[in-house]
């Protein structure tokens, strides 16, 4: 569990971290390097869940090793697909991480979103439906191990 008050923004209490794969912890169906650690570490705190159409057919053998659960979604209405997701799990305790167009409605309706914009780029209607926009993924994860930054970020 990751706990943080956040003055004006109110109280996280996040279990599930959610996350796209490619463009957010892949580019081209690769996991960027030391990604497989850092979720290795976050799992000692958050059950995660990486959820993608899996373009490149890559996700699985790329995850192996990494404690986390993978869905792999039809490529069709991935938009309502992820959301119905997110709130499966209880959106109030999900902190969701993505870069398309089809994480938007994920990012809105977890406690909390973050964007990331990489090498791949980021969908406008996904960054406007965040609460933290990141440089990449490295950024984004960083943030559950440095929560004053998450703060510092989020306070009003």
């Amino acid at each position: 569990m990751f706990t943080l008050d956040i003055p004006g923004f109110g109280t996280l209490n996040i279990e599930y971290l959610v996350m796209d794969y490619n463009g957010t912890l892949a580019e081209d169906g690769i996991l960027f390097k030391g990604v497989a650690d850092t979720l290795t570490e976050l799992s000692k705190q958050l059950t995660m869940h990486i959820i993608t159409a899996d373009t490149f057919g890559l996700a699985a053998a790329q995850l192996k090793g990494v404690p986390c659960k993978l869905e792999i979604m039809q490529q069709a209405d991935q938009i309502s697909g992820k959301k119905k997701y997110i709130e499966e799990l209880g959106g109030s305790r999900v902190a969701g991480i993505g870069n398309g167009r089809n994480d938007s409605l994920m990012l809105k309706h977890s406690a909390l979103g973050i964007a990331v914009v990489q090498r791949e780029g980021a969908s406008a209607a996904t960054i406007m439906n965040a609460d933290v926009i990141c440089r990449d993924i490295y950024d984004a994860l960083d943030l559950f191990a440095n929560p004053g930054r998450l703060k510092a970020t989020l306070r009003s």
